[in-house]
């Protein structure tokens, strides 16, 4: 992996003795804005390249969402199967504050994967550089399922040919804060047929609750249906796994799904539409900043959100027409907005 990142730090807490990891891709366009991981690795090396990926992916993300921000990341990275007491967590999230504000705002931190809205009022106690807390824009997950939704119209208008999601098979793969709304819009939008999996067995409750077959994660992954919704831990998408798959279409909020850049070409290849996660999954952050960092109105926010549909749609488009793969086109079309957008603020100042 080369190194682009403008800045990189690594910590060991000095409460919880954990390694806490904060990359700050780029500030070109404003602030890094990034969610706070809080996952066991079986090494905290691991933790380390999960946070440089994701940074740089937020930085894309921010770019095809609009947003006047680069991409950053924090990873509280837990020793295999450990589990935290209320007070080593606090420490932990404590830990991380600290580290955060001593880059001085350059990069403000939300919610992400072991982390929620409550988290970052602990994270606020050390820094003010955070976002997502209850009395704010409070919890980001339906908005980052809106704009799944979305995504999945722009999915099936490219694939078949109508927007209408009503009597299309969908597979929901992770049924926590986010994969639990998008399972919601998706009965509430009339598809024909939901499987729907968890690695945690109290989760099938939500898939009972709204008319879904509770499958294995294994089965869901595999399943043939039209779309695969991974709402997850990413890295799902793999050499081994590409083959077994039978769906004609894959989106989901699930960051980095793909264990390797060239598996958007195994998906190429064999047909499957794979929308770029980091269009997908843009819902939740742009609530999140547009109302506590720019203070935007409902109105523009949802605005904003559905415009996610209309980003995939540009990105699907450019790949059919240029026979690449979504993942190279949503790359150019972040690069391309990023440069536009760095070139309108030279010329303002």
């Amino acid at each position: 992996m080369s190194f682009n990142h403008r800045r990189v730090v690594v910590e060991r807490g000095r409460r919880s003795g954990l390694p806490i990891v904060v990359a700050v891709h780029s500030t070109v366009l404003g602030q890094a804005i990034g969610g706070c991981r809080m996952v066991s690795y079986p090494d905290w090396r691991d933790g380390l390249d999960d946070a440089l990926r994701l940074s740089a992916a937020m930085t894309d993300k921010a770019a095809l969402a609009g947003l006047p921000h680069g991409g950053g990341k924090t990873v509280i990275a837990l020793p295999p199967d450990k589990a935290l007491s209320p007070v080593e967590r606090r420490d932990a999230l404590h830990d991380a504050g600290d580290v955060i504000n001593g880059l001085q705002g350059i990069y403000a931190t939300g919610p992400d994967v072991g982390t929620g809205p409550a988290d970052m009022v602990t994270i606020g106690a050390r820094t003010p550089y955070v976002f997502c807390r209850p009395d704010a824009s409070g919890d980001s997950s339906p908005h980052t399922a809106a704009g799944v939704l979305a995504a999945l119209r722009a999915v099936a208008a490219e694939r078949f040919g109508s927007p209408d999601l009503a009597g299309r098979s969908f597979a929901v793969l992770g049924l926590g804060r986010v994969g639990a709304h998008v399972l919601r819009l998706l009965a509430e939008a009339g598809a024909g047929n939901l499987l729907a999996a968890d690695v945690n067995p109290a989760r099938r409750a939500v898939a009972d609750e709204h008319g879904a077959t509770w499958t294995t994660p294994d089965d869901c992954l595999t399943a043939e249906v039209d779309v695969l919704v991974p709402a997850a831990l990413g890295g799902v998408l793999t050499r081994d796994v590409v083959p077994q798959l039978a769906c004609s279409a894959i989106a989901g909020p699930a960051n980095n799904q793909l264990d390797h850049p060239q598996t958007a070409d195994l998906l190429h290849e064999r047909g499957i539409l794979w929308a770029p996660d980091v269009v997908v999954s843009g819902g939740g952050i742009v609530h999140a900043t547009a109302a506590e960092l720019h203070h935007e109105t409902e109105a523009q926010i949802a605005a904003r959100i559905e415009g996610i549909g209309d980003t995939l749609a540009k990105v699907l488009r450019a790949a059919r027409e240029t026979s690449s793969t979504p993942a190279v086109a949503a790359a150019r079309l972040a690069e391309f907005l990023a440069g536009e957008r760095a070139a309108s603020m030279l010329a303002a100042c």
